[in-house]
């Protein structure tokens, strides 16, 4: 099996299009245009990018950004083994090496300064350099730098800089609308329409109280959680506790408003 083949998603992964994602990423990737995908959390962006590259027929190496990432995390460094020193490439390298698409998940929470170093491959000179190794790598002509990036948590501490942002294509995404999400939830939860509809119904009440003590309403991939432990059986309001309000507040009160609301609809 070669590198390219390992990271290849044999089948189709279920995404639901409400808009022109598709044909605009495809235009992107034809391009190799470097692309930002944005929107809240759990609203299908990571689910998008693993269908764009089953489409395409392309490997997807993704890396989960966080806080301690190193520059070295994402480009490679050198171990130490029975023989020596030895360097081990970083998911970076590897993608821009077999020419797979490169998503960083949720790219603002890693530090500003590890950032950086994806600059030179997001335009002309698609190169990346290993200056530990003394090598300036050359992207693979089908590589592509795919990052996410949430808005609704930007701050001064937290916010991708002008000269990141504007080196990318951006795509919005946000949650379905009402049928679209409903028919998500029926197709990758196992419920009913009637039962995918109720749930989507709670997650629109929590969505309106975001700002007025959540910083993000009931997303998407939620909403599928508690189709799923209905499914199994469990009683619809517990699901719904369980999956829909628990994970996404701790206010008391706040709880008490989902909690209502999950049982006016429910029934």
């Amino acid at each position: 099996m070669t590198d390219a083949q390992k990271f290849t998603i044999e089948k189709e992964p279920f995404y639901h299009a409400t808009g022109a994602e598709i044909q605009l990423y495809e235009a992107a990737y034809a391009c190799r245009l470097p692309v930002m995908v944005k929107g809240p959390t759990g609203c299908g962006k990571s689910r998008f990018i693993e269908y764009m590259a089953w489409k395409l027929g392309k490997p997807l190496i993704t890396v989960a950004c966080n806080e301690d990432m190193t520059a070295a995390d994402l480009v490679g460094r050198f171990l130490l083994d029975e023989n020596g020193t030895k360097w081990q490439d970083g998911p970076l390298t590897v993608a821009a090496r077999i020419g797979a698409i490169c998503y960083l998940d949720e790219v603002v929470e890693a530090r500003q300064d590890t950032t950086v170093v994806i600059h030179p491959l997001t335009d002309h000179r698609r190169v990346l350099p290993l200056d530990k190794k003394g090598e300036l790598l050359e992207a693979h002509p089908d590589f592509q730098l795919v990052i996410s990036y949430n808005p609704g948590y930007q701050s001064l501490m937290k916010d991708l800089k002008q000269s990141t942002k504007q080196r990318f294509t951006a795509l919005d995404f946000d949650y379905p609308e009402a049928e679209a999400e409903a028919l998500i939830v029926q197709r990758e939860g196992g419920v009913g329409r009637e039962t995918a509809l109720k749930l989507v119904e709670i997650a629109h009440k929590a969505r309106n109280l975001k700002g007025h003590g959540i910083d993000e309403g009931i997303s998407t991939r939620l909403l599928v959680y508690g189709a799923l432990l209905i499914k199994r059986g469990i009683e619809p309001v517990e699901a719904c506790k369980m999956a829909m309000v628990r994970p996404l507040t701790d206010d008391a009160d706040i709880r008490a408003t989902l909690d209502a609301a999950v049982e006016m609809i429910i029934g």
